[in-house]
């Protein structure tokens, strides 16, 4: 049996709302891909993490129905565990490179790519209400990250996140990888809402690079079978 560790990601103020994640930290217990994209399908977590050397921050990430080389909750969330979990791990390693991670007071942060999250397709609108009021766009049209100013002065904006993937995940409650891309677009920091209330915090980093910073919050523990 091994365990799985539920966490919620870039959570609002007080710790409301986040986007769920299930980590692994025994990936070898699931060593083969196409069981792990069974377990993340049968989870149905828009994200789920199997941490395959938490030593040196190897880590492989599955939606429901593709293996990611790079995502921002799951990274933020992972790094945030392994620290819980006494392995203070600088530099995480998913399959699109090293990705830095660090804490400052209750924020947990990784530094990522736009380049990393290509096919994110970002549209603004003219009010947070028309984001608001947006229905789920049909599957197969792209993965849309909808946005308007809450507050252009301070940078305060309010999105939504259609994967457009046809696997269950119709909205991304909460989704860094699309947030480094729009951050990248604007050139400047932002405080995103996003989902029914999360809150993902980014600014631009050294070398073209995007900090994302969140809060992360435990769940619970689950007991999984044998992969």
């Amino acid at each position: 049996m091994s365990d799985l560790h539920v966490l919620r990601v870039f959570c609002g103020p007080g710790g409301t709302a986040g986007n769920a994640l299930g980590v692994v930290l025994d990936g070898a217990a699931y060593a083969e891909r196409e069981r792990r994209q069974e377990l993340a399908r049968e989870l149905g977590f828009s994200e789920t993490v199997f941490v395959d050397d938490a030593a040196s921050g190897r880590v492989d990430i599955y939606t429901p129905s593709a293996r990611l080389l790079f995502a921002g909750h799951p990274l933020v969330g992972t790094s945030w565990l392994l620290r819980r979990e006494g392995v203070a791990v600088d530099v995480l390693r998913p399959e699109a490179g090293e990705v830095p991670a660090w804490q400052e007071d209750e924020f947990h942060w990784i530094r990522g790519r736009a380049r990393w999250a290509s096919g994110r397709r970002t549209l603004r609108h003219d009010s947070v209400a028309e984001v608001d009021a947006l229905a789920v766009p049909p599957v197969g049209t792209g993965w849309l990250y909808a946005w308007a100013w809450s507050d252009e002065a301070t940078g305060a904006v309010r999105t939504r996140g259609f994967p457009g993937r046809g696997d269950g995940i119709e909205e991304d409650e909460a989704t860094g990888a699309a947030a480094v891309v729009l951050t990248a677009e604007l050139g400047r920091a932002l405080d995103i809402r996003q989902g029914v209330g999360s809150q993902i915090l980014t600014r631009p980093g050294p070398d073209d690079t995007v900090d994302i910073g969140g809060r992360v919050v435990p769940v619970e523990v689950r007991r999984l079978r044998q992969g």
